[in-house]
């Protein structure tokens, strides 16, 4: 006779695993995607230089990388409210229909101004596309995957870090820079055939009022402030480069910086600058952590190069080392046994703490006091640090939002990235056109002091990151 032990405990149902049969088509899909975009962004930066020289486009070398920002940070306003009344499927679709269309017309510019506005439409496709994945893996993944898969988003990233500027050389070097943006469209279409059956499952989410949201307009006409404030902070920086312009260049960077952070005040979660628990802290921490890695990350290779005279081959190590620990510190922050005893605040904190510890390798490499493998050393630590939060705050961010709401919540989250970046960026811009040539490691090291206090304000304010109910959704927009 068969007897059972009443004192057992019962068996724990088995875990979802990421390659099951029936997750594997999404997550297939979903990293193709990421690492689509991921090899057109560091294939573009390679072969930019030749484009500018074959186009005559020296005055439009800015542009061509602030026009995506500009429309970037304007189309994710939008995206998030389709995808919420829409579904993923129709704002995922429309956003790869814009990629396909910016790189036909960057294909085929004939002039510098035609390959800008390629990259402006292309920066719109990268809006869709970002704020969709996120809530498509909401739809189709459960929880317990997410930080799984927003680590395979990471590891995504290592090939076209490591082989992406190699092979975008090799076929300019062989067919010419204009067939570089033919690979990227080769991946979309078997990506989207494999995501077919999530995104006929994914529609409109429930509790999703019909129609236009009436608050839409005031978000729009917030995000286009905040595009034209990041635009006039990034374009104004070479008017700093000589006495006679410095005054209104500083005027003008300023002003940008200063209707930046007024527009983010509407564009962003209510609550997003004092980091009010829940929604609002974890956009806002997004914002500082993109920030915080930007303010060591942008100034790395240059001052690599200016300071201890290294090849720029040398100085693209820190492209790769920032790749390759990246993923590594995503993998390990999806394990399951830290997943399950380690909270999302503690590991908020340790990604800030990283971030920060880490970039002391950089700044003292700018001073001279540490040679160039302890300096990368530490680069790689902060790049750890970042792979540990990135997914975290994605994770919690989904955990936290609303259903209905998770398009504008995943906006909000994009929205705060290219507002840390441009900030940042403009800063180091700014700083880098005053003093030009002049630039030494002292003034390397305090820009990169900058990225080190924002990453302990991270680590400070780890403990705010909580989740909100439904009840909370008001929360999400001003």
């Amino acid at each position: 006779m068969t007897t059972t032990n009443p004192t057992a405990p019962p068996l724990s149902p088995p875990r979802d695993r990421l390659l099951d049969r029936r997750h594997l088509p999404v997550v297939v899909g979903v990293i193709a995607l990421v690492t689509l975009t991921a090899f057109e962004n560091r294939a573009v930066q390679t072969i930019l230089p030749v484009i500018v020289r074959d186009l005559d486009g020296w005055t439009l070398f800015g542009a061509a990388t602030g026009a995506t920002l500009v429309t970037f940070t304007v189309a994710t306003a939008w995206a998030g409210g389709w995808t919420d009344r829409l579904g993923p499927r129709p704002v995922l679709l429309g956003g790869l229909g814009l990629f396909a269309l910016a790189q036909v017309v960057s294909a085929l510019a004939p002039t510098m101004g035609v390959f800008v506005a390629g990259r402006a439409v292309s920066g719109a496709a990268e809006a869709l596309v970002d704020t969709t994945l996120m809530v498509l893996v909401a739809q189709a993944l459960p929880e317990s995957l997410r930080a799984k898969v927003f680590a395979s988003f990471a590891a995504a990233w290592i090939l076209p870090s490591l082989l992406g500027p190699g092979v975008a050389g090799g076929i300019e070097a062989v067919a010419g820079w204009r067939f570089v943006f033919i690979g990227p469209l080769l991946v979309a279409l078997p990506a989207v055939l494999l995501l077919r059956p999530a995104l006929r499952a994914g529609g409109r989410a429930a509790g999703t009022p019909p129609g236009v949201d009436p608050r839409a307009r005031g978000r729009l006409a917030a995000s286009v402030l905040l595009a034209a404030g990041l635009a006039v902070t990034t374009f104004s920086a070479p008017l700093l480069a000589t006495p006679a312009s410095r005054a209104v260049g500083l005027a003008a960077v300023l002003g940008g910086a200063g209707v930046v952070l007024l527009a983010a005040v509407r564009a962003l979660p209510a609550g997003t600058l004092r980091l009010a628990p829940g929604v609002p802290a974890v956009v806002g921490l997004r914002l500082l952590t993109s920030a915080a890695f930007t303010g060591v990350g942008a100034v790395l290779p240059l001052m690599l190069v200016t300071t201890h005279r290294v090849s720029p081959a040398v100085a693209g190590i820190s492209l790769s080392v920032t790749g390759v620990m990246w993923a590594a510190g995503s993998w390990a922050n999806s394990i399951d046994r830290v997943q399950d005893r380690v909270g999302a605040a503690v590991r908020t904190r340790v990604g800030g703490l990283l971030i920060a510890a880490g970039a002391m390798g950089p700044l003292l490499l700018a001073l001279d006091v540490v040679p160039i493998a302890v300096g990368l050393a530490g680069w790689a630590a902060s790049a750890t640090g970042m792979g540990i939060l990135s997914p975290t705050l994605s994770t919690e961010l989904l955990a936290a939002a609303p259903v209905a709401e998770r398009g504008r919540a995943s906006a909000a989250q994009g929205l705060a990235v290219s507002t840390g970046v441009a900030l940042q960026t403009g800063l180091i811009g700014a700083v880098v056109a005053w003093f030009g040539p002049a630039m030494d490691g002292p003034r390397f090291a305090a820009l990169m002091a900058v990225g080190v206090v924002v990453a302990l304000t991270v680590a400070a304010g780890g403990g705010r990151v909580g989740r909100l109910t439904s009840a909370d959704a008001g929360a999400l927009v001003p």
